[in-house]
């Protein structure tokens, strides 16, 4: 398997003498609202099986990936059971519940909707992990995993270690995927042909809780990228007093002091400054993670390791800012705002060189011409390399904050090219062994 993220830039290729990544048709994938489940999902087993009919695309892919927005949360078992009655070829399910669900060009909020992409893989290079078929249960044989998509429930205590303990169960160490978001209880889809472990008894497949997700092989190629949304109002700094959750020390000053500072504001005007704090996060680095890479790239966003953080509250007796996650002395951070025109920038610059290194160097001048036709004339073409692609996107990005309806994943078939696609918008974003805030994880499936 060959998996590339920014963090490197160019990512390290796979190791010499892995077997070559399996040739891959496009993936039939769907998508539909209606006030009622039966309706959105016969409309989706529509397009699916359109799709499967067509030449380029998989006649019978073994494993699912389906979201759902939080309407639907209440059938879940319903919509799983119907589509596995109805698409007897698919042997493996995977997916959860968000505040929306995406597809290609198509974004969906607050509203009963879904999405499905079927994924034509050798059943042999994945596992579908899940609380009755955990990842280290599953390493046997020839299989080993070397990258996870994972989906979690954002209320499971000691989340952070448990992420970590999973990718370190990867060769790569590399995850991708996101936290659950309902308004009506959390719900995830882990089917695996494989079966459950001895003892555990049979699963109908939707979980409520705990950790899920597909575990892909070396035989799988993957090329994924963290998009940020965020852009640093100041410095970077380094942390020198901490308690818990609150920073009190900034390169040996007040951490209070420092924010106001770089805010212009004064508690003078108390009305003024909590307007402006409000409107503030902070972007964090571990001591560990700044030996890797720089907080602030050269092109004035954030690194791939940089976590977004809500500021919680003000603690003026210690001169210290309280944020949303445990802090430590040596940890870097800049203090930092949602910016539109930075996340789209940044979005387009993730999806270009995803391009970049799937294209070859060299093509035939029909190849060249597809890759170059207008997006909008243009359909999904074997050239492109790409068989499918999943772009997890905080709850907070979508359209609204990208100018207007369905902005967001236009910009990604704009810069990417009409590619299956399908999503979802999450309480957290995970990438490599984090999660993140406002930030998009796009991971794109490539052909051999």
């Amino acid at each position: 398997m060959c998996i590339r993220d920014s963090r490197q830039g160019r990512g390290p290729a796979g190791p010499a003498g892995a077997p070559r990544p399996q040739p891959m048709k496009l993936f039939p994938y769907a998508h539909a609202t209606h006030p009622q489940w039966r309706m959105a999902v016969g409309l989706v087993l529509a397009q699916l099986r359109a799709r499967m009919a067509l030449p380029d695309h998989a006649a019978a892919p073994p494993l699912g990936i389906v979201y759902i927005t939080d309407h639907y949360v209440a059938e879940a078992e319903a919509i799983l059971e119907t589509l596995g009655a109805e698409l007897p070829e698919v042997i493996d399910w995977a997916g959860t519940v968000g505040i929306g669900v995406s597809a290609n060009n198509a974004e969906y909020f607050d509203e009963p909707a879904l999405c499905v992409m079927l994924c034509d893989l050798p059943p042999e290079h994945y596992r579908v992990f899940s609380g009755v078929a955990p990842l280290g249960t599953l390493a046997t044989g020839s299989f080993q995993a070397h990258t996870a998509l994972l989906h979690a429930d954002p209320q499971l205590p000691d989340l952070p270690e448990l992420i970590a303990e999973l990718a370190e169960r990867t060769a790569t160490g590399y995850l991708f995927g996101g936290l659950a978001a309902s308004r009506q209880g959390s719900v995830q889809f882990a089917v695996g042909g494989n079966g459950n472990i001895r003892g555990h008894g049979g699963a109908s497949g939707v979980f409520h809780g705990g950790l899920s997700g597909v575990a892909f092989g070396e035989g799988i190629a993957l090329v994924s990228r963290v998009t940020q949304g965020c852009r640093p109002v100041g410095a970077v700094h380094r942390i020198t007093g901490a308690q818990d959750n609150v920073i009190t020390g900034l390169d040996g000053e007040p951490a209070l002091d420092v924010l106001l500072r770089e805010l212009g504001v004064s508690l003078e005007r108390s009305q003024q400054a909590l307007a402006a704090v409000r409107n503030t996060l902070v972007g964090l680095q571990s001591a560990e993670d700044g030996a890797a890479s720089d907080l602030v790239g050269r092109t004035g966003h954030f690194g791939v390791d940089t976590r977004v953080r809500h500021i919680i509250g003000l603690d003026p007796a210690r001169h210290g800012v309280a944020v949303a996650e445990r802090v430590a002395p040596g940890m870097r951070m800049a203090f930092c705002q949602r910016n539109a025109q930075a996340a789209r920038a940044d979005l387009v610059r993730i999806c270009a060189e995803i391009r970049e290194e799937l294209e070859p160097e060299e093509m035939p001048l029909a190849t060249a011409a597809a890759l170059a036709a207008p997006q909008a004339e243009s359909a999904p073409h074997l050239a492109r390399r790409i068989a499918g692609a999943l772009y997890v996107s905080c709850a907070g990005r979508g359209g609204p904050h990208f100018g207007g309806p369905n902005a967001e994943l236009q910009i990604v078939r704009h810069a990417l090219g009409d590619v299956p696609l399908v999503g979802f918008f999450a309480g957290g974003e995970i990438a490599r062994h984090h999660v993140y805030g406002y930030t998009g994880v796009l991971t794109v499936f490539a052909r051999g």
